[in-house]
This record gives C-alpha cells, structure tokens and sequence, in this order.
C-alpha cells in the first residue's frame, strides 16, 4: 500500500510539473548593448582607381576613427559611424597626395573629413553582412552600400574583446564633386571614375 501511495505521489507530482512548465514560456534572452572602437593600429582604410585605363593606383589614410553600438552579440542591427582625415591620404607619392589634397579633389582645406552614418547594417546568411549608409565627401553627401564580412570575435593575449571586419564597395568620385580628369591620347582617362573601398577594421569591445 505505502509503495502505491509513494507512486501516485510521484505521478502527480510529475503532472503538476508538466503544467508549470506549460505555463512558463520560454523567456527570450536579453539584449546586451556594447560599444566598440576601431583599433586603429590593426585596421586599414585602402581604395584603387585605374590609371590611363590600363592599371591601378592604390591608396589609403592614415588616419580614420570608426565606432559601432551593438544591441546583440552578432552585431545584427548595429549603428556604425566612421570618420577619415582627408589629409592623411597617402599613394606613396608627394605631388599626386599634394593634388589630392587640392579642390581638384578633395579640398582637404575646406573639407577635411569623410563621414559615413549606417541607415542599416544586416545580417544577410552566415559571416555575411550588409551595409548602407550616408556617406559624405567634400559638402555632398549620397548612400553607400558595403559588403561585409565579419571575421568572428575573440579575446586577445592581454584580455580584450576584439571583432573583425572587412567592408568593400564602389563609388563614383565625381558623384561626390571629385571631377578633375584628362585624357590620353587614345579618348581614355588618365583617373577612373570608379573608386573601390577596402576596409580592414578591427574593433575593441569598450568598458
């Protein structure tokens, strides 16, 4: 008799279980929001553009601050803000960096700062990213579009939380009033149109 009661008490005990936790949905983690800072000392800001029509001319800046605000781990969702200084361009050769600098170009004098602010960035399938966003040159500002792919996120030696990403995209200079050229003597032009965006950034998680 006690062996029949021992059981019908578990039994119903087990019942009694099986509600609750019909009745207790499964709660959805927490966001947790972040902030990061590009480390600059582990991050390049390079772009390409033809020359005469037949190669290509690299370049990069030095110097550039970039921050992302993340409400999950992921970085789905996130804002991302970035900024260059115009007048650390560098192609490796003064007088081409000097007309760069020139209202030719950049006028880094009037204008020493590229801005861009993300309007989205989403993930779209596995380490695969996209972002859009308004990207200002000179006193014209257009949307951006990059592909990016999110390298993971690890700790390093010293304890810090740091995550990879590379951005890419195509723009065109003269959308964004960058319009001097010539032409050779074949009808072509001596500077592209097309600029292409590579950007290796390496965020650290801040405290």
């Amino acid at each position: 008799m006690k062996q029949i009661m021992l059981a019908a008490t578990a039994a119903l005990l087990m019942i009694a279980g099986n509600a609750a936790a019909k009745k207790s949905p499964e709660k959805t983690p927490k966001s947790v929001a972040t902030k990061w800072k590009a480390d600059v000392t582990h991050s390049s800001v390079k772009f390409t553009v033809t020359h005469l029509t037949v190669s290509e001319v690299e370049g990069k800046f030095k110097v550039f601050n970039g921050t992302i605000d993340a409400q999950t781990a992921d970085f789905n969702n996130a804002k991302v803000e970035f900024s260059v200084d115009v007048n650390s361009i560098n192609t490796d050769d003064e007088n081409r960096d000097k007309h760069l600098k020139s209202d030719d170009f950049f006028n880094a004098e009037k204008f020493p700062a590229m801005r861009f602010t993300s309007t989205a960035f989403r993930k779209v399938k596995g380490n695969i990213y996209y972002l859009e966003g308004n990207l200002t040159i000179r006193d014209v500002t257009k949307k951006a579009k990059f592909a990016v792919l999110y390298g993971g996120t690890v700790k390093d030696p010293y304890g810090n939380i740091k995550a990879g990403f590379k951005a890419t995209s195509k723009i065109s200079r003269k959308e964004y009033g960058l319009k001097w050229n010539k032409l050779t003597e074949m009808g072509g032009a001596v500077v592209g149109d097309e600029v292409n965006i590579i950007l290796n950034i390496e965020f650290a998680k801040q405290q």
